[in-house]
């Protein structure tokens, strides 16, 4: 973050100093990272006091101050220099939390936390900093991870580790942009309409990215429309001097070039298209390789990350590369070096017995568990000429939020599995919409024992330790909330000798 006094964050964030000095605060200054968990302080920070599930950060204040924070922002005097902000004039407070003492604190330095990352973000973009935004139904995390690859060539890239994408990760990944950053890259999401034009505001976007409208969180939304809309939220964030990079594979997107009033690139995975790749072929661990056409250039491209699917997202960060002054080339060898960064998310690791886990445990829906299975198909078949074909593994856990449609999702990704010739399927979990995964395997074929159901991680973990053998190949795949990223972990580690 840039530099800036305390005195200057209370005037920002509308707090009033506490056990501090309007001298002192004047005279010191956060010069250092800003931090929600107190064990990531260092000498200048500054703590965030946030109420949690299992912890109170503003408990943990004295603590950050002892490990080198210079003050606290919290909504109640904490014993320590702080920045006080008053609960009840938080205007991002929910209704349905009037009376939740922890839901207001939390609100108001949440509240607090975007003004200040809003006011950094405008100094720092009148300074020169190029803000870009993502957002889709799936594949944002991915897609982030490339844009920082291809854009690290033309400058310092900040961008968020893992999936800080909501009114907390958001701000904090704003905050760690200071005067010698080039390109910020952002990841939005939504759980409600106004959550993209919220977070846009804190720090608008000069290029923004939509890779897709599906149907994660449909049960929040109600409808793919409603998703759309929400999505639409980030193009129209963008200024009339910026650029909306769009992918027209996806109908509900292509439509955006209607509400925004700034330049659109259109990628495909055909042309006619500003950016387009030309036919596409995988190789034997599913990452694809496909020639690049941009205007009059084209480059050969062979990805660095496994899945058909990550040839949109490749598409989209390539067409904001170039708008930012890269050659097709830097692009190509860019996306060649880059792997999967974030954790969990299609991570393919070989363990000493030969077997092979692909970890795309941290989230689900509908879209990308097609893609991970038809991935995790395509590797098992065995492409290399002469390979034989492997035993694959689905396990599989729930795909939350999908409302109403959880039931017949779920019985389509069990029919699907079966259709994809999976050889075993797992499902993970207790419920209806796990039932209703199992059921539609049992019901695509003859598929009997290949279908199996346990009740929950350990049990799966069990089952997996038992019967597998060298040169399998499993996919793990859930969303977060159905825990099988611990899953994932164990079996990576797992040891052959250990069964």
């Amino acid at each position: 973050m840039i530099a800036l006094s305390i005195a200057e964050l209370a005037e920002i964030v509308g707090g009033r100093l506490s056990d501090i000095s309007p001298e002192q605060a004047a005279r010191t200054s956060v010069t250092g990272s800003v931090e929600f968990d107190s064990r990531k302080i260092t000498a200048g920070s500054l703590f965030l006091a946030l109420p949690g599930a299992r912890a109170d950060g503003h408990d943990h204040a004295a603590a950050a101050v002892a490990a080198g924070a210079v003050a606290v922002l919290a909504a109640r005097p904490v014993g320590v220099p702080a920045i006080v902000v008053d609960p009840a004039a938080s205007d991002s407070r929910s209704g349905a939390l009037e009376h939740d003492d922890a839901a207001g604190s939390g609100a108001a330095v949440l509240a607090a936390l975007a003004k200040l990352a809003a006011a950094v973000a405008a100094t720092l973009v009148a300074r020169g900093l190029r803000i870009v935004g993502v957002t889709g139904s799936s594949g944002k995390t991915s897609t982030k991870d490339l844009l920082a690859a291809v854009l690290a060539p033309l400058g310092e890239v900040v961008a968020p580790p893992g999936s800080f994408n909501n009114e907390l990760g958001h701000p904090w990944t704003v905050l760690r942009a200071d005067e010698n950053t080039d390109f910020l890259v952002l990841e939005l999401s939504a759980r409600h309409r106004g959550n993209i034009a919220a977070l846009a505001a804190i720090a608008p976007p000069q290029v923004a990215v939509v890779l897709n409208v599906g149907t994660a969180h449909l049960g929040e939304f109600g409808s793919r429309e409603a998703i759309a809309e929400t999505k639409a939220e980030l193009v129209q964030a963008v200024p009339k001097s910026g650029v909306v990079i769009l992918n027209v594979d996806d109908s509900a997107v292509a439509a955006m070039a209607g509400k925004t009033a700034a330049r659109v690139v259109r990628v495909s995975r055909a042309a006619p298209a500003d950016v387009w790749a030309g036919p596409v072929a995988l190789d034997e661990l599913a990452r694809p390789h496909f020639t690049l056409h941009a205007g009059v250039g084209a480059s050969e491209v062979r990805l660095g990350v496994s899945g058909d699917h990550q040839v949109s997202n490749a598409l989209c960060a390539a067409a904001v590369a170039l708008e930012c002054g890269a050659t097709p080339q830097q692009v190509a060898d860019a996306l060649a070096g880059v792997g999967a960064i974030s954790g969990h998310r299609m991570q393919v690791s070989t363990r000493a017995d030969g077997v092979m886990v692909i970890d795309d445990a941290y989230n689900a829906n509908p879209d990308s568990m097609r893609a991970a299975l038809q991935a995790l198909a395509w590797i098992a078949r065995g492409e290399k000429p002469g390979a034989q074909p492997r035993r694959s593994w689905a396990v599989l856990g729930e795909m939350a939020e999908l409302g109403e449609d959880a039931i017949s999702e779920h019985d389509r990704i069990g029919r699907l599995a079966v259709r994809l010739d999976v050889s075993r399927l797992v499902v993970v979990g207790v419920g209806r919409s796990m039932g209703a995964m199992h059921h539609g395997a049992v019901m695509e074929g003859s598929w009997g024992a290949e279908a199996t159901a346990v009740p929950d991680v350990d049990a799966a973990h069990a089952l997996l330790r038992a019967e597998l053998r060298p040169g399998d190949v499993v996919l793990v795949k859930a969303s977060n909330s159905a825990g099988l990223t611990a899953l994932a972990d164990a079996l990576i580690s797992d040891d052959a000798g250990d069964r």
